[in-house]
């Protein structure tokens, strides 16, 4: 008899000495813990459904807001590329007027910022429109210095549908009125991933909202923005 066996015969012993009355409450603290664990996820839904639109349809902002999604040898991954791609539609709709592209920059062989400016170069954005935030380690501190750093008030969020929602969520509590475009993808084994990691992170981005933590790297205030918006002002 091995011992992966006889531990599961005490287990079995171990259940069925408990009472009815047992069993039920077991169950039911169970549910209740399930219930606490879907609890963030639910507030983010409930509070930001109203604010995904289309980009036929979203009010327009000064500025769009690219969150970083990974590289692929040097180059935006396929769910970057395509958060792109949809800023590239924005902009030429004229429903922004300049672009922050936020992501980790955090060691020198890995550039976020500089690979989605190029991207967006190439599809047609004018490189003065946009302004990178090497310091969006997460998605707290791209919402986060967006405000603090770059002044943002008013934006377009641009994420897939798994994430704008937490988006949304944390750039309001960090004081920006934000709407969220959805970027479509299929429903394969990476975005079913990033679907469930999602539930996890809502628990961390009920925190940031509730507290507002410093992001990790603060620094001086950027005013590539203001340069940004004012040029466009100026070629208009």
């Amino acid at each position: 008899m091995t011992p992966w066996y006889r531990a599961r015969r005490r287990l079995r012993r171990l259940f069925r000495r408990r009472t009815r009355r047992e069993q039920r409450r077991l169950f039911q603290i169970g549910a209740a813990l399930c219930v606490l664990a879907l609890l963030p996820a639910t507030w983010l839904r409930l509070t930001t459904e109203d604010r995904i639109r289309t980009v036929a349809d979203v009010p327009a902002a000064p500025v769009g807001v690219v969150f970083g999604a990974g590289l692929w040898n040097g180059a935006p991954s396929p769910y970057l590329a395509h958060r792109l791609d949809t800023a590239a539609r924005l902009y030429r709709a004229g429903k922004v007027r300049a672009l922050l592209v936020t992501g980790d920059n955090s060691r020198q062989d890995y550039n976020e910022p500089d690979a989605m400016r190029a991207y967006l170069a190439r599809h047609g954005v004018p490189e003065g429109r946009i302004v990178r935030d090497y310091a969006g380690f997460d998605s707290w501190d791209s919402c986060s210095r967006a405000r603090r750093i770059f002044g943002v008030r008013r934006a377009i969020l641009v994420s897939q549908g798994f994430h704008i929602q937490r988006a949304l969520a944390l750039c309001g509590a960090a004081g920006i009125d934000a709407y969220g475009v959805a970027v479509a993808e299929p429903h394969d084994v990476t975005w079913n991933h990033g679907a469930l990691r999602e539930v996890l992170a809502a628990n961390k981005a009920v925190l940031d909202a509730a507290f507002r933590p410093d992001p990790a790297f603060l620094g001086p205030r950027e005013r590539g923005l203001e340069e940004a918006l004012a040029a466009d002002a100026d070629h208009r």
